[in-house]
């Protein structure tokens, strides 16, 4: 089978980053997560990974490989929950990249759309392509004319990883007052971490991979503070990430990465918020 060739400093070279971090995950903590498309998809690639996979053995990369794995599994879970009350919603993807957390949570019934920009959603297609019910939409998410490609008549359910970090606070603010209006009794889940987070976040994962002109804007480091007040009368609540959905009380975690997840969602504030509008 053909490869797919990466290009090094776009924006589809970033989605290499949480691809790999799924991998590693993967393989270093297959009892907590296990992404088999993920390695799939690795072998389909045509990108040097060298640099990523030296700086792999690196503590601090591993434990971000557990974030990444992680945060996933929590997203899933509160897709999971909205599809119970609405099992023919839409579920949708937000900055896709190769991500298949929404394929991931397919009960036969629902929608599954994944949203991102164009070239993206152009490598994407090579690698994933559309299937029934699974829909890949080009579109920018701060420009919300995607919004009339979603079915959301029997409920929607929206998620991003990883993905508001990259946006102004204003914008994000803007996107989820749009989404509440257009889709009302819409489920919205995204992970947020303080700005001393986000700061570790990108020199971890980004500059190390030589990425360059990504740019970190959006972090929280009060819930209460910075993104209640954004939606009264709305339902919001928050979870660690790293300990608010599992105890990680598995062999494979040593007891250090347990502490480091305990400074994570205390210290780092990294959690995942879920607004139901």
């Amino acid at each position: 089978m053909e490869k797919v060739y990466i290009e090094k400093n776009t924006v589809q070279e970033t989605l290499v980053i949480p691809l790999y971090a799924r991998k590693l995950c993967s393989e270093r903590f297959p009892e907590l997560f296990r992404d088999e498309k993920a390695m799939e998809l690795m072998e389909r690639l045509d990108y040097d990974f060298s640099r990523i996979e030296k700086d792999s053995q690196s503590l601090m990369q591993r434990f971000g490989a557990l974030e990444v794995a992680m945060r996933q599994n929590d997203l899933a879970i509160e897709v999971r929950d909205y599809l119970k009350a609405h099992p023919k919603a839409a579920v949708v993807n937000l900055g896709c990249g190769l991500d298949q957390t929404g394929e991931n949570c397919d009960n036969g019934q629902c929608q599954i759309y994944n949203v991102d920009l164009a070239d993206v959603i152009t490598l994407r297609g090579q690698l994933l392509p559309e299937k029934p019910r699974v829909h890949n939409i080009a579109g920018n998410l701060k420009n919300t004319a995607w919004f009339s490609e979603i079915d959301g008549s029997q409920g929607a359910v929206f998620f991003a990883a990883g993905v508001f970090y990259y946006f102004r606070k204003h914008e994000v603010k803007a996107l989820v007052h749009k989404m509440s209006r257009h889709f009302p009794g819409s489920r919205l889940v995204f992970d947020i971490a303080g700005k001393r987070a986000v700061a570790m976040m990108i020199k971890t994962w980004v500059k190390q991979a030589g990425i360059e002109d990504v740019g970190a804007f959006f972090h929280v480091n009060s819930v209460e503070k910075d993104v209640i007040p954004w939606m009264k009368g709305a339902k919001m609540t928050s979870r660690g990430y790293m300990l608010g959905y599992n105890d990680l009380k598995d062999p494979s975690v040593s007891r250090f990465f347990r502490l480091l997840a305990r400074l994570g969602d205390r210290v780092m504030r990294m959690q995942i918020v879920r607004i139901d509008f």
